[in-house]
């Protein structure tokens, strides 16, 4: 009875950031793909709860086999995705780029399997997400995903619930997503409709030549060295949007402390 009076409170401590973290984990970019095993991302979960124990313990934690224990244990689920939910974005933002930049040049007709997201893919769209996880490994993301889900338990204690305006403010930034891989892409899909306007016109004068059966070809060539240029300035925008997406989490917890 001794050892069970011990172990129920550490268990009840362990349970709360178990949740938020492993929530965050799964849609977290790099950790959150199909390539990583769920079992993984776990134990994972269970080591960084035992480094969150001084935060968690610090606040009055509900009972988890009661209903407001089901209640927090859906609140730090729902954290914990939203945090993780918003750092993709950025990978979201290049892969968007990649299905754009493929169909612009005609690659989304070839489909090959993603081992990443355990799903068929095109080779642009892979490529790119391979260079991503590389740049978010790179600029230690990993690490920086533990401290946001550190301040996160400042920010918003196991019982406390979480304001509206933290939600609001990840489902308004998903417009953000697409209006960034549309200018990544800008360059793409203008030059690529630039040549085929400048084929469509030189089949109206020379109709005999029949140079729509070149356009394809040369679309593709010339799309491809765009994309050569526009993939050496990826690694820096990806950096960019990481900041920007860390500097709306952070004005969240900071109105979250002032509240």
């Amino acid at each position: 009875m001794e050892l069970v009076s011990f172990l129920l409170p550490l268990i009840g401590a362990l349970w709360w950031p178990f949740c938020r973290i492993m929530a965050m984990l799964s849609l977290a970019p790099a950790i959150g793909e199909g390539s990583v095993p769920i079992p993984v991302r776990a134990l994972l979960s269970v080591a960084l709860s035992f480094m969150m124990l001084p935060l968690t313990k610090a606040g009055v934690t509900p009972d988890p086999f009661s209903l407001a224990g089901v209640v927090a244990m859906f609140e730090q689920a729902v954290i914990g995705g939203v945090l993780g939910l918003a750092l993709q974005f950025s990978m979201a933002v290049i892969s968007l780029l990649g299905f754009l930049a493929s169909s612009q040049v005609g690659f989304s007709m070839a489909q090959m399997n993603d081992p990443m997201n355990g799903q068929a893919s095109d080779v642009i769209s892979g490529l790119l997400s391979l260079v991503a996880i590389l740049v978010f490994f790179g600029i230690d993301g990993h690490l920086v995903l533990m401290g946001v889900v550190a301040q996160s338990f400042k920010a918003w204690p196991v019982g406390a619930g979480y304001g509206p305006l933290l939600l609001e403010s990840v489902a308004l930034n998903l417009a953000w997503v697409f209006s960034a891989a549309m200018l990544l892409a800008l360059p793409i899909v203008f030059s690529t409709m630039v040549v085929q306007v400048g084929f469509g016109f030189l089949n109206r004068v020379a109709p005999s030549l029949n140079l729509f059966s070149l356009g394809f070809s040369l679309v593709t060539i010339f799309g491809l060295l765009m994309l050569v240029q526009v993939v050496r300035f990826i690694p820096e925008h990806y950096i960019a949007m990481t900041n920007q997406i860390l500097e709306m989490l952070q004005e969240q917890m900071r109105s979250a402390h002032v509240r």
